[in-house]
């Protein structure tokens, strides 16, 4: 067997009279129907709504709750030149949100400027000394930007100071609200707009539609990335912003993002959700992570193309900086989990250190995440402040802002979603935080819960799939949360050929066949499970469906990102010599199984787990093993392996019979070779097998121990007496069976045992083993069923 790295979240199928129906309405393939039915659109209208939306109009802005009240004063303060303060937040969608708000309320003539605080000087969210700064220079009314609905004592101060106050965002409201001039908030209580799962920048996109009289179509590069980046939902309101604004990101005319193009080499024409998750934002993310976010900004509102380059330049660097104490921070986080927070009494983990990098503390939360699969908390000390300040990401059924929200007496300040949080609070605390989230954890959170899961989007055959079906997949792009790019299962494929590839041979390159029909596979980083998938095996694959084109010929190839091999599986290692050649290969549990003491290595590994076996009635009782055997050496006979496997249904058998000296190319004498034998003996009369026996046999082209063992064998019959290295017939001797000897039998044995499991081919061997543990089957379930 080879289990899945993942849980499989396999749904019941769509119905295939259905999709066949809705495939022929829309004139797609019938796997892309199946892929709309799953995603809840099971109607015509319903589907064409959803893949044919280039007309689809955006909600009328003032259906948010606050919105004339926001209007009505924002253009006040236009029309009097007041001063107004834009306050953002330093990741992609606040940089967004915040660029977004500027161009709208410049293009209106506002007496405008922006404020982004500084993640380490001030942390997340409005705070009072910027207010007071704010009142310093004659601001006399702040919007801000996705933040502000945790920020209720600043709202306050506002008010101290008579500044007006419109809070834009999306975050989770807590219990309290804010004092402000209005709110502007699809999930605020109240709300009745139509989608409540707007980005930052999807909320100032609305408010810039409502200021402007129509939808502002220029700023949909701007909410796309941060909508995309923020990994809201992706339906809705959202998918048209996303979809409507990739295209804009293709055709736009911005400098900023011209010139971040031009340094991350990438095509314009074939920007996509990916180029913005994987590229755009990481560099935007990467300036507010390390420094002050305000450059960003500034790229994405510049007229000045030489300016422009600088800064792409500038974000470029600040992003290879971000990545390299990514890397450091996340080694020294999983360290401290593996030494100090063992994942038996930790299903939260919450680990920091002073001097890490607050600003890139998420990131490496979801490397954690990604390796242990546990809520994980990751923290920034300041000792001589005596406060911790982190982010935190969680898995599937571990609700963050829920749980940390029963935390509020120690958290003076956090704020997020289910999935994603932020944090302070004092190093004092940690501990309880700790101790309270593991609590919820033990009783939230099943052992199961504990294994990374993956959501299928159906089950199908290989001869479903063509270029053209995957073509009409794109049609359901762009993908993100709520609409993943679809996983597929293929199952019981054959394995036509597989190697590693790779500079560092850590990639997996496949051919799968299923009847007629073959597909291509390739899965990066995943080529040590070449070493875990047999030559016959039947293998379950999980991945995304491409196509890959090269020489103008193009061709369906699936991404593989997880193998599953349902059944036990033979691994032939008969020709290795090296014991320590498969402790690389050989899972960490599997059980060593040694017939012969002096067969062990004398520098076997001492975290293997093995034995010596040396009786059948040490083989019979062997303890149950159901992952795998290495049946290290060569079994003195057929009946020790019998016994040995009548008790286990191992995963894996890996096969060695690792013998110094075969008795296999010695020749075994048939009944022939005895009768000529005798008959010289009976010419001689009296024969010195010492002195002659090495010539006797070179003139026949046997070997010397084919006619020592003979002679043994009629001396074990009484045909023959033996001394003093002579041997002599003895007369008048009853017939007699040569199977009754000793040795015969033993040598018969070990030729065919031998025969059977070194010198066979990998198929008989493997019929062989399927034979026994069938049977071992049979046994146990007539035990069960006696009992």
């Amino acid at each position: 067997m080879l289990r899945s790295k993942k849980r499989w979240i396999k749904e019941e199928a769509p119905n295939k009279e259905k999709a066949s129906e809705l495939a022929e309405e829309l004139k797609i393939a019938p796997l892309v129907a199946s892929l709309l039915i799953k995603r809840g659109y099971y109607t015509t209208e319903e589907a064409k709504a959803f893949l044919f939306d280039d007309n689809n109009e955006f909600h009328d802005p003032f259906l948010l709750l606050g919105m004339n009240i926001a209007v009505e004063r924002i253009k006040k303060a236009i029309s009097n030149n007041e001063s107004i303060l834009i306050f953002g937040d330093y990741d992609a969608d606040g940089v967004t949100s915040t660029t977004v708000m500027m161009k709208t309320l410049e293009d209106l003539g506002a007496n405008v400027q922006f404020y982004i605080p500084n993640r380490f000087t001030e942390g997340y969210g409005p705070n009072e000394g910027a207010f007071r700064y704010a009142k310093s220079i004659g601001v006399q009314l702040i919007i801000t930007v996705d933040t502000g609905i945790a920020a209720v004592h600043e709202a306050q101060v506002a008010k101290e100071l008579e500044i007006d106050l419109i809070i834009t965002d999306h975050h989770e409201p807590g219990p309290v609200l804010p004092e402000a001039l209005a709110i502007i908030h699809p999930k605020i209580e109240g709300s009745e707009y139509p989608f409540r799962d707007l980005a930052g920048v999807g909320v100032a996109f609305k408010l810039a539609h409502a200021l402007y009289g129509s939808v502002p179509l220029h700023l949909l590069p701007f909410a796309a990335i941060g909508t995309i980046a923020d990994l809201v939902s992706l339906t809705g309101e959202n998918r048209l912003l996303a979809k409507k604004g990739i295209k804009a990101l293709q055709e736009t005319n911005n400098i900023g993002l011209n010139a971040l193009y031009r340094q991350m080499n990438v095509e314009k024409n074939a920007i996509n959700e990916e180029t913005i998750g994987f590229m755009l934002a990481p560099r935007i993310n990467a300036i507010g992570r390390l420094g002050s976010a305000d450059p960003a900004v500034e790229l994405l509102s510049t007229d000045d193309p030489e300016l422009a380059k600088e800064l792409a330049l500038e974000m470029e660097e600040t992003n290879k900086e971000r990545q390299a104490i990514v890397n450091q921070i996340t080694e020294e986080a999983i360290e401290q989990v593996e030494q100090n927070y063992p994942l038996a009494e930790n299903r939260v983990l919450i680990v920091g250190k002073e001097g890490w990098n607050p600003g890139v503390v998420g990131i490496v939360a979801s490397r954690l995440v990604e390796k242990f699969y546990r809520p994980t908390i990751i923290l920034s000390f300041d000792y001589e402040k005596g406060v911790a300040k982190g982010s935190a990401r969680s898995i599937e059924g571990f609700d963050l802002y829920q749980n940390l929200s029963t935390c509020r007496d120690i958290l003076p300040h956090f704020g997020g979603h289910p999935m994603a949080a932020g944090m302070s609070l004092k190093i004092d605390d940690v501990d309880v935080l700790r101790n309270n989230l593991n609590t919820l954890a033990f009783d939230q959170l099943t052992e199961e819960d504990l294994v990374p899961l993956t959501k299928v989007d159906g089950s199908f055959s290989i001869s479903d799939i063509s270029i053209q079906s995957i073509e009409d997949m794109q049609m359901l792009a762009p993908f993100g949360v709520d609409n993943p790019k679809p996983k597929l299962t293929f199952c019981d494929l054959e394995v036509e050929n597989m190697r590693k590839i790779g500079s560092n041979q850590n990639h997996l390159k496949i051919l799968l066949k299923q009847n007629e029909f073959d597909l291509d596979g390739i899965g990066f980083g995943i080529g040590d499970l070449c070493d875990h998938i047999a030559p016959n095996a039947k293998v379950s694959v999980l991945g995304e469906l491409s196509i890959n084109e090269w020489n103008n010929r193009k061709k369906t190839q699936i991404f593989i990102q997880d193998i599953e091999v349902s059944h036990w599986q033979l691994f032939d290692y008969r020709s290795l010599r090296k014991m320590n050649h498969l402790y690389d290969v050989v899972p960490e549990n599997a059980h060593w199984i040694f017939f012969h003491q002096d067969s062990v290595p004398k520098d076997m590994n001492q975290q293997v787990s093995y034995q010596v076996m040396e009786t059948i009635e040490e083989a019979a009782f062997f303890e149950s093993v159901d992952n795998a055997i290495v049946l290290a050496d060569y079994p003195p006979n057929i009946d020790m392996l019998k016994t040995l496997l009548a008790n286990n249904q191992p995963e894996r058998i890996y096969a060695v019979f690792y013998k110094q000296q075969s008795d296999f190319f010695s020749t075994m004498p048939t009944r022939d070779h005895f009768k000529w034998f005798y008959a010289f003996l009976a010419k001689q009369g009296t024969f010195h097998l010492g002195k002659f026996g090495g010539e006797l046999a070179r003139r026949k082209g046997w070997s010397k121990e084919t006619v020592d063992f003979m002679s043994k064998v009629f001396f074990e019959l009484n045909f023959v007496t033996m001394k003093d290295g002579f041997i002599s017939l003895n007369k008048n001797v009853p017939k007699r069976d040569l199977s009754e000897s000793i040795s015969f039998q033993q040598k018969q044995a070990q030729f065919e045992l031998e025969n059977e499991l070194i010198y066979s081919s990998y198929e008989q061997l493997k019929n062989w083993f399927d034979l026994i543990l069938k049977k071992s089957v049979n046994n146990e379930e007539a035990v069960k069923e006696w009992i």
